[in-house]
């Protein structure tokens, strides 16, 4: 069973109807037991970070999830992602759960192209820097599609696949141990996205 974390931000119902058009068993909840009986989890997100970061902690399910994280798969997906990260400057400071080492920035601080409209919205190709079982049914130049304003810098040593963006390469997938994430939405991303997210449940 993959298991929705649902903390009041996020895409519920296309993500988990994207699951379940894999066959695949899915539940959207927020109790701690069922997040712990899964065999996988997925953390979505949108929104400011810091109204997310506190909703989650409302909830008391960061202990679990940070839990989970040293036992089975867990994917963050857009801010779900992001939340993975050490901190983010989204608005003022704020700190994120540190399962990736990386920091979330502004993209318009890093553009040159001021013409280049954020968020950074629709299609974009994902470049795979580097190879991983979340890209088995996925070929590098896939497209893929991002709603997003901020994004991942200094994690490449956790980055497998990037979308360029002007001059900026965009941080698209990130991993670390058990540990993926996604800044796009692999449940609005087609058949790519569907790919994806079947991979991450072979896990």
């Amino acid at each position: 069973m993959i298991a929705i974390v649902d903390y009041g931000v996020g895409n519920l119902f296309s993500l988990s109807s994207s699951l379940r058009a894999l066959g695949l068993e899915a539940e959207v909840t927020r109790d701690a037991g069922r997040l712990r009986a899964a065999n996988r989890i997925i953390l979505p997100g949108v929104g400011a970070f810091g109204d997310a970061k506190a909703k989650l902690e409302a909830t008391g399910l960061v202990p679990v999830l940070l839990e989970a994280a040293e036992e089975k798969p867990l994917l963050g997906i857009c801010l779900g992602m992001q939340l993975l990260f050490d901190k983010s400057f989204e608005y003022g400071e704020h700190t994120g759960l540190g399962l990736m080492p990386g920091v979330v920035s502004d993209l318009r601080k890093d553009l040159d192209n001021l013409s280049l409209k954020v968020p950074h919205m629709g299609w974009n190709s994902l470049q795979i820097v580097k190879d991983d079982p979340l890209f088995r049914y996925f070929s590098g130049g896939e497209y893929v599609y991002y709603v997003h304003s901020f994004y991942a810098k200094d994690c490449a040593e956790s980055t497998l696949g990037v979308s360029q963006y002007g001059n900026v390469a965009v941080t698209g997938v990130v991993r670390r141990g058990n540990v993926w994430g996604t800044q796009f939405h692999p449940e609005k991303s087609g058949d790519a996205g569907l790919r994806l997210l079947r991979a991450f449940a072979d896990m």
